[in-house]
């Protein structure tokens, strides 16, 4: 077996306290299984701006303690270098309820402690949002939150948080991995944790820097929910009856309690994903966009014929919806409906001062539309709440503070209490909306055939496209070759983030404000556009459509669609038609 695999084996071996990836990674070695462990040992788990995610497992590209521990005391060392007063400023730190979560949770806390760091841990598991909020709350230095998301049931993450309460962009997050690189070579320190039922003994701990965030934390952030302006809408929430699951994850007592506190009593949670479990035991996928994850809380609505279908991902960080129809089926909106929806609620009763709104560039145009409409702005970022909360805490004024934010990806943002996607006030916000329109008569398909009525029916799609292996350099070759036209449509402009430049048909150029990206953006005429994100490491691309259509006084929301699904369908088969083969 190569020889120097097996020195870097051999030494993560007597580093790893873990007697679980000790003995996962002896086996390997036992079996003679040296693909494996060439798999994980052919690098580290790289940190990014999405901190760290991977499957769990022994080896520096699995998620495991001691790549956590690693991380954590790489995170410690930047924020001694960048943050004059983080040892009393301290860490917030939470986690989910996947199998390892709180024991990779305690790792950190054990870490920053043994640099002198105080930590606020979460006495239990905690929503992703009310970590974001916690970062503020108690103006702490950064914030780190173990999580997967909605990702399957082998994998865990870690998420960084920065001072200001939003997910670390740069510079932070190319800072923290050289800190990361740096200090693996060393044994990590790590301070035990004495608990007794999650509770700390009385052992001395507190008074060496660790805190222990307990219910009154828990509900601050509810509080903090109730007393916001936007989330302050009572209008007859009686007439609003909803399902919710949080699809084994963490949201379900938030959910529940926060529903409750504004009105909403008739509240139905699917009683067997309400627990968290790591194992996802009813769904394949833990995610409200996958098919059939919505089949449980749908069938919920159905037994009780309630209005809404709602669903938090494991972490409460998105927020997913159905809707009933007249004739008692229920259907799903999009990611950009719901956004488009809160943003044009949001903005019809905000103060004039609070009008900012954001999204990200591969959402749909129409809510910049909407916020023009109403006097208000909306920044387009590049794809993540990362660009999204730091763009909007950046182009926030006095006179045009923040509102709202979302991407196509079930993710919203509403008001400055969390700096991050929050699918529990998505929740209650999408839940008061509902029940004013009630009050009116209406009904949240009447809502969306207005707003398409006013701006245009628009219908997004998204589509990966597997080109040739030996396909040469598909961003080279698209930029090489500007199409004048896709789909019988004029193209109006392209966006080359790559170089940060619009290209115009008549000739011309500007540059752009947004980051590098490998990202072009071809507006077309009709207000259609095409994203491209073609992938550097195969003949991949990822693309995103839009297409929208005038919308006839007479027609229903249905042949309006059909008649903008026509267009979808002629507008990929012509783009697809015109890429390399």
């Amino acid at each position: 077996m190569n020889t120097v695999l097996m020195q870097n084996v051999q030494q993560w071996l007597e580093r790893d306290l873990d007697g679980k990836t000790k003995q996962e990674l002896q086996g390997l070695i036992d079996k003679g299984d040296e693909v494996e462990l060439m798999a994980r040992f052919s690098n580290r788990l790289a940190f990014g701006t999405a901190g760290l995610r991977g499957i769990v497992g022994a080896g520096p590209m699995r998620m495991n303690r001691l790549v956590v521990q690693q991380t954590s005391a790489g995170l410690g060392r930047y924020l001694k270098q960048q943050v004059e007063d983080v040892e009393s400023r301290g860490v917030v730190i939470g986690y989910d309820g996947r199998h390892d979560s709180k024991l990779f949770a305690e790792d950190a806390a054990g870490v920053l402690l043994a640099m002198g760091i105080k930590v606020y841990l979460t006495y239990q598991t905690a929503p992703t949002p009310l970590v974001a909020f916690g970062v503020t709350h108690l103006k702490a230095a950064a914030g780190i939150v173990v999580t997967a998301s909605h990702n399957p049931p082998q994998y865990n993450g870690y998420k960084v948080y920065w001072s200001n309460g939003a997910q670390i962009i740069a510079p932070h997050d190319a800072g923290i991995a050289e800190c990361i690189n740096e200090v693996a070579e060393n044994k990590i320190p790590v301070q035990a944790l004495a608990f007794d039922d999650n509770t700390l003994e009385n052992n001395g701990l507190e008074s060496h820097g660790l805190v222990m965030l307990e219910a009154d934390f828990y509900h601050a952030y509810c509080i903090g929910v109730h007393q916001a302006p936007e989330l302050n809408n009572h209008t007859q929430p009686s007439l609003v009856s909803l399902a919710y699951t949080a699809m084994h994850g963490v949201g379900a007592g938030f959910a529940e309690t926060i529903l409750k506190e504004a009105g909403f009593d008739a509240v139905y949670s699917v009683k067997a994903q309400r627990e968290a479990d790591g194992d996802f035991p009813t769904v394949n996928f833990p995610n409200p966009e996958e098919k059939g994850a919505m089949d449980l809380v749908i069938a919920e609505a159905k037994k009780y014929q309630a209005t809404l279908a709602c669903a938090n991902d494991p972490d409460a960080d998105r927020f997913a919806v159905a809707v009933r129809r007249d004739d008692g089926e229920y259907q799903m909106l999009t990611g950009d409906q719901v956004g488009v929806l809160l943003g044009h609620y949001l903005l019809s009763f905000s103060a004039p001062t609070q009008r900012l709104t954001c999204a990200s560039i591969v959402s749909s145009s129409l809510l910049a539309k909407i916020a023009v409409h109403f006097n208000g702005q909306c920044c387009i970022t590049l794809t993540g709440f990362k660009w999204l909360m730091n763009v909007a805490m950046a182009e926030s004024r006095p006179e045009r503070q923040f509102l709202f934010a979302y991407e196509e990806a079930l993710g919203y943002c509403i008001g400055d209490l969390v700096k991050d996607k929050d699918g529990l006030s998505a929740l209650l916000a999408f839940a008061q909306l509902t029940a004013e329109l009630a009050s009116q008569g209406q009904t949240i398909w009447d809502r969306l055939h207005h707003i398409y009525q006013e701006y245009g029916f628009h219908l997004n799609e998204q589509v990966s496209i597997a080109l040739q292996a030996d396909t040469p350099n598909i961003g080279g070759f698209l930029r090489e070759n500007r199409p004048e036209k896709i789909a019988h449509l004029a193209v109006l402009s392209i966006d080359d983030f790559s170089m940060a430049r619009r290209f115009y048909a008549d000739g011309t150029t500007e540059l752009l404000s947004l980051p590098l990206s490998d990202v072009l953006i071809y507006q077309l005429e009709k207000g259609a556009r095409v994203i491209i994100r073609p992938s550097g490491t195969e003949p991949k691309l990822k693309c995103y459509y839009e297409v929208v259509e005038t919308m006839k006084a007479s027609e229903s929301l249905e042949q309006a669609q059909t008649r903008a699904q026509r267009s979808m369908a002629t507008l990929i088969h012509s783009h697809q038609m015109s890429l390399p083969s």
